[in-house]
């Protein structure tokens, strides 16, 4: 049934009343949100999202206590509102995983792009679900808010709905926002329509609408923060910024009868599915080693990630406007395009935090995804990164270009402390393979996790491949490459990517008692057992990678790294300059050798 605006009113008013009921509890919260955009959600909820078909998103996280609010009176199995913000309670802002919760959400404007990319992910799954996304001022200040609405523009994504609560203020005050915010929208390929907060009625009409709509919607929803408090309207509200006796004084306002049994018979009549089981990837076992020994690590990916999809893996790849020079872009890719969304790739533009924002959203409807860009870029894509980790996406990042060896291009272009960082990211596994073998190995992974995002690190430069040791096993993250002579073992080098071969080319210049290790896998080889560690980690142990070295000292005595910017020039003149020399490092090691 649809329900009439005086129905709403009540159940907007309950779903304030019980997110009212959760702040003050937690003497913690969002309130200003909750008094001003009851409504918005209450309408979509009630007359709109259809169970197992629709998803709602709110960008807006901060507001988390309405949204629980309306996911338990809807029916949701979640925890009891007394436990929010509480230790194993729900959290201050919503995350993937709640029932009914669709994204992590609080970074501002990252639930603006996983709503793109859900709303996207329907369209290549050929579904009739639409995607509801409730963001706010802060939202449409961001960047990745405004990449991500220029790609849902571009590709006319109009089963996506993007609701702003507009009350034009901030933490800080007045919002700031365009200065014409809708001709903004209108301009990145939008249908703008407007409507008052109090205004069932219209809003109503436009939702009703949106089904028939060419291009995604988007409403303005004029609303006042903080409605009906004593600091309405004012910037202070947007907090925790009532006193306790004026939120007990609204929370009796707000709990009529009335609202609370029509959320019953609502709920009574909807039946919400769990999520979605991640689907698990058949990886074929296939020949597709290539015969060169020397090569760089993209390639090899590109050269795999060919043979995948022409098998019959079912992936979505794409990159940020670099898919030649990642090799992410094979022969087998098919454009997926404004109004075809068959096929397999997409081209983001030049736009890192949205295409991963967005990949959290595809993710998060079951489409198992692959994005690229240089290393470097990694920062540009950092937050959104952070979002899949903590939700426990498989998304995909292959990140190419990996050291100081991109040489000509400089240093704006040469990542230094970028490897560690991402190493740094829980529930992020980082590969960064040294030959075909780990680069299969650093797929297979990524493919066959369904609970954490992984990073592909390669090299752009060609590099002598050194063959992994027979009956090695690989996935313990790191494995001997080059094995001693004798019994004794004075030193152990590890190197990882384009760095072992050079860490080989050290190790024939100190002798026959020192053993080279590779460790594509930092994270994998840190969970292996103490008693493996100790064969792989033996004498003085050295570590050579060109990035920041600080990490490396969890397992090594001494390391080869750089600790500042690069120099532009040839790769090679550049690694030679940087101290990635054989020469020089095997007389260090030398020195150091205890």
């Amino acid at each position: 049934m649809a329900y009439d605006s005086k129905d709403l009113t009540e159940m907007s008013n309950a779903v304030r009343a019980d997110a009212l009921r959760a702040i003050l509890s937690a003497q913690s919260g969002h309130v200003g949100i909750v008094l001003g955009a009851a409504n918005i959600i209450t309408t979509i909820y009630a007359n709109f999202i259809q169970p197992g078909l629709d998803r709602f998103v709110l960008s807006a996280g901060h507001g988390s206590a309405m949204l629980y609010s309306i996911l338990k009176l809807s029916g949701h199995n979640i925890e009891r509102l007394d436990k929010f913000r509480k230790i194993g309670g729900l959290p201050g802002h919503p995350e993937y995983g709640i029932h009914g919760v669709s994204a992590t959400t609080g970074p501002l404007g990252q639930g603006v792009a996983n709503a793109v990319g859900m709303a996207l992910a329907e369209k290549i799954k050929g579904g009739a679900g639409r995607v509801y996304c409730l963001c706010g001022d802060g939202d449409l200040s961001e960047g990745i808010a405004q990449e991500a609405i220029a790609f849902a523009g571009r590709y006319k994504l109009n089963n996506l709905v993007l609701l702003w609560d507009n009350n034009g203020l901030t933490i800080d005050g007045v919002a700031q926002t365009d200065l014409d915010v809708l001709s903004r929208m209108r301009a990145a390929g939008w249908t703008v329509a407007e409507s008052s907060g109090d205004d069932f009625d219209t809003l109503n009409r436009i939702l009703r609408g949106a089904p028939r709509a060419r291009l995604p919607l988007f409403i303005s929803v004029k609303t006042n923060l903080g409605n009906g408090s004593s600091m309405a309207n004012m910037a202070g509200v947007h907090g925790y910024g009532l006193p306790d006796g004026e939120l007990s004084d609204l929370i009796k306002k707000y709990s009529g009868k009335r609202g609370y049994d029509l959320w019953r018979e609502f709920a009574d009549t909807h039946i919400w599915p769990a999520e979605e089981e991640k689907e698990t990837i058949h990886i074929p076992d296939i020949n597709w080693m290539p015969d060169s020994a020397h090569i760089s690590t993209r390639e090899l990916s590109g050269l795999y990630l060919d043979v995948l999809l022409k098998n019959g893996v079912n992936l979505i790849c794409g990159s940020a406007d670099l898919g030649h020079s990642t090799n992410i872009r094979t022969a087998s890719a098919v454009d997926i395009a404004p109004g075809n969304f068959v096929g397999n790739y997409i081209n983001y533009g030049v736009r890192e935090h949205a295409m991963a924002g967005i990949m959290n959203g595809m993710a998060a409807s079951g489409v198992r995804v692959v994005g690229s860009t240089f290393l470097v870029f990694s920062d540009y894509m950092r937050g959104a990164m952070r979002m899949s980790a903590m939700s426990g996406l498989p998304v995909i990042y292959v990140l190419t270009h990996d050291s100081i060896t991109v040489g000509e291009d400089g240093p704006t272009h040469q990542p230094i402390e970028h490897l560690p960082s991402l190493r740094l990211i829980p529930n992020m596994n980082v590969f960064r393979p040294c030959n075909g073998i780990e680069v299969e190995y650093a797929w297979r992974c990524a493919l066959s996790d369904n609970n954490r995002p992984t990073c592909i690190i390669l090299s752009r430069q060609k590099f002598d491949m050194i063959p992994t040791p027979s009956g090695t096993d690989v996935r313990r993250g790191a494995y001997i490459i080059r094995k001693t002579a004798r019994a004794h073992v004075r030193a152990t080098i590890i190197a990882t990517g384009a760095e072992v071969s050079l860490a080989i080319a050290v190790a024939e210049k100190l002798g026959s008692t020192v053993q080279v290790v590779s460790m594509p896998s930092v994270a994998d080889f840190r969970a292996q057992d103490a008693q493996y560690k100790a064969t792989i980690l033996r004498g003085t142990v050295f570590a050579i990678e060109a990035s920041s070295p600080t990490p490396w000292f969890e397992f090594a005595d001494a390391v080869v790294g750089i600790n500042e910017f690069g120099i532009s020039g040839p790769g090679a003149d550049v690694y030679r300059h940087c101290g990635f020399d054989a020469d020089a490092i095997a007389r260090d090691i030398e020195l150091k050798i205890k």
